[in-house]
């Protein structure tokens, strides 16, 4: 998500527009196609790029046919963005991804856009019912784990991991794992080579029990705020910690 005509590397890579096929919405899908995004960002840019991308990108994606989940601050990074978007089968993903690129939208914003961020091709290329923030707000963990063998630990988690946690309290949510088909939109790169099983939690995850023996590494765990709007005409960002005041509230109320 880095430059126009869809290439986020390369400006020279130019193509004509396509017109806009709209893919069918992902709600309800249990078995997307799922982009996990992560942007390591400009110092001090992050805020700037939520109030752009909740302003333009998120309608201008659902109208090229994409389904924009969960956008999350990380809390243990203050240059970081983290988001999810969907779509219900790789052909479906590439049409929406030439819509919106080669789109109105992202062609009058990418460079508003592309001034804040440092690098945006950490992206995971999953299966999976795909994740929007709980509407009771409150923190999300996301879990991403990196198993030794991906069967093995599919039924490891199904049998043991999952209950543990749900008997814990914190119950995994949108489980997803790697989708190994070829990126057939390769202007915007992904994640190849790993094998995943990403799971999200709603408030504090507690901790995980040893994984040692199942994984290659230590599961990666992301602390994220939900990006939130003030509901509304005139709807705004809400800055982290910020209840809407009497403005956001006449404007709901209206």
């Amino acid at each position: 998500m880095d430059t126009g005509n869809a290439n986020p590397r390369n400006s020279r890579n130019t193509r004509n527009a396509t017109p806009a096929t709209h893919a069918m919405s992902t709600v309800g899908v249990v078995d997307a196609i799922v982009e996990l995004r992560q942007y390591a960002l400009r110092p001090g840019a992050r805020d700037a790029l939520v109030e752009l991308f909740e302003r333009e990108f998120v309608t201008g994606q659902e109208t090229a046919g994409i389904t924009v989940g969960g956008r999350f601050r990380d809390l243990d990074d203050p240059d970081r963005f983290v988001w999810l978007r969907s779509f219900p089968d790789m052909a479906a993903r590439e049409r929406a991804l030439h819509a919106f690129y080669d789109g109105p939208v992202w062609q009058a914003h990418r460079e508003a856009a592309n001034a804040t961020m440092l690098d945006s091709d950490d992206v995971l290329l999953l299966r999976g019912p795909g994740f929007a923030a709980p509407d009771a707000g409150g923190p999300v963990v996301a879990t991403v784990c990196h198993p030794l063998d991906a069967e093995a630990f599919a039924r490891h988690f199904e049998r043991r991991l999952r209950p543990a946690l749900t008997a814990a309290g914190c119950a995994p949510r949108a489980v997803h794992r790697t989708e190994h088909a070829q990126n057939t939109f390769p202007a915007l790169p992904v994640r190849t080579g790993e094998e995943v099983l990403v799971w999200f939690t709603a408030g504090e995850a507690g901790p995980l029990p040893d994984l040692s023996a199942h994984l290659r590494a230590a599961p990666q765990r992301l602390r994220l705020e939900p990006v939130r709007r003030a509901r509304g005409r005139g709807e705004r960002v809400v800055a982290p910690g910020v209840r809407p005041g009497p403005a956001a509230d006449a404007a709901r109320d209206a």
